[in-house]
């Protein structure tokens, strides 16, 4: 199987605009920034996330962060967005990584691939403790995260705050 996780660039296209209509507003506390009425409008969103991931015109409560496809046999199958460092807002909830994955695409072990390459991506950024929030009841989430070594820090109103350190070789199989 070909696994490729791709830095979103100004390039990006109707392949990655078909996937974030497929995943829609986003659920489970993930919103799908990605998500536009119509392809050009969506080339300006990918204008927008690439501005985010060098600081460039942030909004006060925003952080840089990177946007991540990640691909399987060149079709992709859902994206991550890895966030150079946390803001106050951040840490309560939201964390460094956010990720989803399509519906069609779901229940193959792409979530639990995605992070792992998001947090070798975090390692080479100079991040070495994760911070995820996930719902307390999205057991889905809960598992990809533990499975890549998180640790559960606590449940406050819901959302389950787990820290994962990374490594520098990290490996996972997809079962």
């Amino acid at each position: 199987m070909e696994v490729e996780l791709r830095k979103l660039t100004l390039d990006d296209g109707e392949d990655v605009y078909q996937m974030a209509l497929e995943i829609g507003p986003g659920e489970n506390g993930f919103v799908n920034g990605l998500l536009s009425d119509n392809y050009s409008d969506f080339r300006l969103i990918l204008r927008k996330y690439f501005e985010m991931s060098e600081g460039v015109n942030l909004a006060p409560q925003h952080v840089p962060q990177t946007t991540y496809w990640l691909y399987i046999a060149g079709y992709p199958v859902g994206y991550g967005k890895l966030r150079h460092y946390l803001n106050e807002n951040l840490k309560r909830h939201g964390g460094h990584i956010g990720y989803v994955v399509r519906p069609s695409c779901r229940g193959k072990g792409y979530g639990k691939l995605m992070l792992h390459n998001l947090l070798k991506e975090a390692s080479r950024l100079g991040i070495h403790d994760v911070l995820l929030t996930c719902n307390e009841d999205n057991a889905a989430s809960r598992k990809i995260i533990e499975s890549n070594d998180g640790a559960l820090a606590g449940i406050d109103k819901g959302t389950c705050k787990y820290w994962i350190r990374t490594k520098n070789e990290r490996k996972t199989t997809i079962k």
